[in-house]
This record gives C-alpha cells, sequence and structure tokens, in this order.
C-alpha cells in the first residue's frame, strides 16, 4: 500500500514534466532569423516578462495580426518558417513562447498559459495596435486549447485550432490507460466544453494520422463550436509533420479567415 502511495504522489509531482517539453534555450535576436521581426516583451498579470517576436506584414498590410500559441514543446525558433508564409501573406504575426520556455522565467501550468496568452493579446491591442476584431488566434495542439480559453473572455475575429484536443484528461486515457492517472491531473483544459461558448469563425485542422492526438477528438472539438467554418483534414499527416505546422492546408485556412474579416 505504501508504495502505491509513493507512485501516485511521484506521478502528482511530476505530471507537468510529461506535459509540458520546453526548448528553454534562448533565441537569437528576431531580425537575424525574419527580417523585420522585432524581439518584444510580454508582461503578464502576475508580474513576469516574456520574450516574444512581433513580425510586421510584408507588402500590402492587411491590417490582420495573428497570435500563434504552440504546442507543449520547443520555442518560437521552431515557428520561423510559419511566421514568414504568414507576413508573406500581408499578415502580422506574434510568435509567443510560455512561461519556462525559449528563455522565459516560471514554470508552465495551465493557469500560468493563461496569463500569458493574455498578455500577448493585451500587447497586439495596446502596443500594436491591433483591434480584437483584427486578431486571429492560431493554437497548435496544446496551444489550441489556450487559444480557445482566451476566446471565452476575449473573442478574436477568427479561431484557428490545429490539432485539437477535447480535453487532457481524454488525451492522457490514450497515452496512459491505467488508472488513477488520468484522475489525478492538475491541468484540464477543457476545449470542446469552453468552445460551446465561444461563437466565433472557427476552422479545425488536423491530420488523418495523428498519433498524439486522435482526430476523433480534432473532429469532436469541431463539432462543438457553435459557429464552424469548415474542418480541414490533412491526409496522411502526424502530429508533427511540417505540413501541419507549416503547410499550404494551413496557410490556406487562415487566409479563409482572413477573408471572412474583409466582407
Amino acid at each position: 500500500m505504501l508504495g502505491v502511495v509513493l507512485v501516485l504522489g511521484l506521478a502528482w509531482i511530476l505530471q507537468r514534466r510529461l506535459i509540458y517539453l520546453p526548448d528553454r534555450a534562448r533565441p537569437p535576436p528576431a531580425a537575424t532569423v525574419l527580417p523585420g521581426a522585432q524581439d518584444v516583451v510580454l508582461r503578464t498579470d502576475d508580474g513576469l516578462e516574456l520574450g516574444a517576436w512581433y513580425v510586421p506584414a510584408r507588402g500590402l498590410d492587411r491590417g490582420v495580426a495573428v497570435l500563434v500559441a504552440p504546442g507543449n514543446a520547443g520555442n518560437r525558433a521552431d515557428r520561423v518558417p510559419l511566421a514568414a508564409r504568414l507576413s508573406a501573406e500581408g499578415l502580422a504575426v506574434l510568435l509567443i513562447d510560455y512561461r519556462g520556455y525559449g528563455g522565459n522565467p516560471g514554470s508552465p501550468s495551465e493557469d500560468g498559459l493563461a496569463r500569458d496568452v493574455r498578455a500577448a493579446h493585451r500587447y497586439l491591442a495596446e502596443q500594436a495596435g491591433v483591434p480584437p476584431h483584427r486578431q486571429l488566434y492560431l493554437g497548435e495542439s496544446l496551444g489550441a486549447a489556450v487559444v480557445t480559453e482566451l476566446a471565452t473572455e476575449h473573442p478574436p475575429g477568427g479561431l484557428l485550432l490545429r490539432s485539437p484536443f477535447t480535453d487532457l484528461v481524454s488525451v492522457a486515457r490514450v497515452h496512459y490507460p491505467l488508472p488513477p492517472g488520468p484522475l489525478l491531473l492538475r491541468d484540464r483544459y477543457p476545449v470542446a466544453e469552453q468552445i460551446r461558448s465561444t461563437p466565433v469563425p472557427t476552422i479545425v485542422v488536423y491530420g488523418s494520422a495523428d498519433s498524439v492526438v486522435p482526430p476523433e477528438q480534432s473532429l469532436a472539438v469541431a463539432a462543438a463550436s457553435p459557429r464552424l467554418l469548415r474542418v480541414v483534414r490533412v491526409d496522411g499527416a502526424d502530429h508533427n509533420d511540417l505540413v501541419l505546422l507549416e503547410g499550404d492546408a494551413l496557410i490556406s485556412a487562415v487566409g479563409e479567415l482572413v477573408a471572412q474579416l474583409e466582407h
């Protein structure tokens, strides 16, 4: 019995190390990897200063900014190709790193990431001068959960969820099926529940061969959206394939959301 208690206690303590896989290295200056990009600071309401990159639109500026909320691994340097493609489409881009990622202070948690993405939203509205209805939120996997929660309080002009899960417990049951593992989770991220109260234009993009987030979970999130524009299935794509990170299907989906803003 004592052994079981010790195992459960260890699982409780270490669980966030299984959820969050940050690259803690500080990325290089923004302009060295993205011409015209700027290093910016996001200030959270609990006193952290987080590094981020703001990438202005290239060519014809369409007056729209994309807030990119990444998944649970890496840092903003991994999203350079995505930002370059969106910028070339005339969109400004804010690439963020959560607390504990990319040289930022703090440790990630559900509450902490909610504070971080609110700081990003404030930066776009107050410092970049992009009103909320001209902002698009693009969330990747865990980031889809982060921006869905943000949208319940600060609705954007559009929401693009790439490989969203219904909630973290449901994903945990797939990868750690033995009880009571999933029941011990401190961070929940109830995406399907929250999107039901988020009536903003939404597109869901997923890979048919996703081995991390089951495709049926992404489809369930789409079905729960009150303003679903479209579901984009990328045949044969796994969770971290480049086609889902920066491919044509994703860029086209962003373009659809921008187009509905311009009507």
